[in-house]
């Protein structure tokens, strides 16, 4: 293959052909010949990766995962322009006390508005060093540019940055547990004495109530409520510690200038650091975070369990449009509530990673910070993206009551089994020895596919302690559900509260 480009960076010559790569749909290209376009434009963009999402995004996050405002909180340009924030906080600071000219701090806040964060990635590009970069851009545009970042660390920026970040994130995140709480307390004292089928080891057990199972979830959701409201204080926290974490370059001011800083940014400040917010801290955020997708994955095994066509009792809704199969045209997959588990999976990775920069040389490496600009977006975005599907799944879910009713009585009897145990304990014949009359007539029932109660009748220890109307009095599942709505109803009271 030969290649030549023209004056015109559109115009090619491929095997002596000319070619206009502006008509051409980039797909369609011989890969040499992208290998070449990325070659040949590499020195006239800031960033190649810039480049080549413009052409065709590689990560699902840019194109299929996660809510415009949480995925707003972790994009480059938000996180440059947090970056202006705090050193315009601390420009601030620095002039209250008297380290920077008068007026200096006006000046710097004026530039960390008009700060350009394409200029930033220019300026990387060229110096390799993008914090040093974000101070040369704000003092392109700021006539007290000198006196930008005085004292300060990289990190000092960096770290409260992301403080910022987090608080957003966490914001987001509350926001959207309440919603899904507020969901399944509605849900739950909805179907609080819908009856259902109980299942232990994948086994229908004795009966329960779709509110209790609502209930439990919602419980569980109140508790990530409970985390995020004591994670946050300790993770949307910001410093200003210098090099090693003396505050050496801020001389006696310096304690002053980083309460002074994380009051205007509205952050908690660190009790201590050395050059970096100790990293125990986000390691948390990401446990939580971890917590609140392996619950939405638990409650969508269930869902996905439920949804199975020999158990039908619940159902994702299916637009009028939906296909589910590409061969098979009958499929109703619960394709959002296997998207949550799959997703799941990915938060729940990142925990690793960030328990491993715990631990950093001395005062401080940089193994951290590559790892972090992937494992804080990601995490972040993805939770809330399964969030948000989960909200919508419970929202729109069916019930098959028919099918729930079904299942609850398919086994004829055996799913009551323990009420005719307790029973028979209960007029003295022993708790062990109606075990063993009740599982022998269960299993006896279970052979010979007849009811439980026809069973019990032929015995003769069950006909001395109970009539057969109170044999089938105690089969009936609907009576025995022991005090789930009760308990439905008491923590509905208890966590409404938190949707205020």
């Amino acid at each position: 293959m030969t290649w030549g480009k023209s004056e015109s960076s559109s115009i090619f010559r491929i095997n002596g052909k000319i070619v206009n790569i502006r008509h051409w749909r980039f797909y369609d290209l011989p890969l040499q010949f992208i290998f070449k376009i990325i070659t040949f434009f590499r020195p006239k963009v800031p960033s190649m990766r810039s480049f080549y999402f413009h052409v065709m995004a590689i990560h699902p996050i840019e194109f299929r995962y996660g809510t415009p405002e949480m995925k707003l909180i972790w994009e480059e340009d938000f996180r440059l322009r947090c970056l202006f924030r705090v050193e315009a906080a601390l420009a601030k600071a620095e002039e209250e006390v008297g380290l920077i000219p008068m007026s200096a701090a006006y000046d710097i806040a004026e530039a960390a508005k008009v700060a350009s964060p394409t200029r930033v990635k220019q300026i990387e590009d060229e110096i390799g060093h993008d914090m040093m970069a974000v101070v040369l851009a704000m003092a392109e545009v700021c006539k007290s540019g000198e006196w930008i970042h005085m004292g300060a660390t990289s990190n000092d920026i960096l770290d409260t940055a992301t403080g910022l970040q987090i608080r957003e994130g966490l914001d987001i995140i509350e926001s959207k547990l309440k919603r899904l709480l507020e969901i399944l307390l509605k849900r739950a004292m909805e179907t609080r004495t819908l009856a259902c089928a109980g299942r232990t080891h994948g086994q229908i057990a004795v009966p329960t109530t779709f509110g209790l199972r609502f209930a439990i979830w919602a419980s569980e959701i109140g508790r990530h409520i409970d985390r995020l409201r004591e994670i946050r204080p300790r993770a949307a926290v910001g410093k200003i510690s210098g090099a090693v974490g003396t505050q050496a370059a801020f001389g006696t001011k310096g304690m002053e200038i980083q309460s002074r800083v994380m009051e205007i940014l509205g952050l908690n400040s660190v009790d201590v650091s050395n050059q970096v917010i100790q990293r125990d801290r986000h390691a948390e955020v990401l446990c939580f975070l971890a917590l609140v997708a392996s619950t939405l994955e638990k409650i969508f095994v269930a869902m996905r369990t439920l949804q199975r066509t020999e158990i039908a009792e619940v159902e994702e809704s299916f637009g009028k449009k939906q296909v589910g199969s590409s061969t098979m045209p009958h499929k109703r997959n619960p394709i959002k509530s296997e998207q949550i588990c799959g997703l799941a999976r990915i938060v729940r990775a990142q925990v690793i990673p960030a328990f491993e920069n715990i631990p950093l040389w001395d005062e401080r490496d940089l193994t951290n910070s590559s790892c972090e600009r992937a494992i804080f977006p990601e995490s972040f975005v993805m939770t809330d993206h399964i969030l948000d599907l989960a909200i919508s799944v419970i929202t729109k879910l069916k019930f098959r009551v028919e099918n729930i009713e079904h299942n609850l009585n398919m086994l004829h009897g055996l799913n009551m089994s323990e009420n005719i145990m307790v029973a028979l304990a209960k007029k003295g014949v022993g708790r062990q020895h109606a075990h063993e009359i009740v599982r022998q007539s269960s299993m006896k029932a279970f052979e010979q596919e007849r009811d439980l109660a026809d069973v019990l009748i032929d015995d003769n220890i069950v006909t001395k302690n109970l009539t057969h109307e109170e044999i089938r009095a105690l089969l009936d599942p609907y009576k025995y559900l022991g005090t789930a709505v009760r308990q439905v109803e008491k923590l509905n009271e208890k966590l409404k509260n938190y949707l205020i």
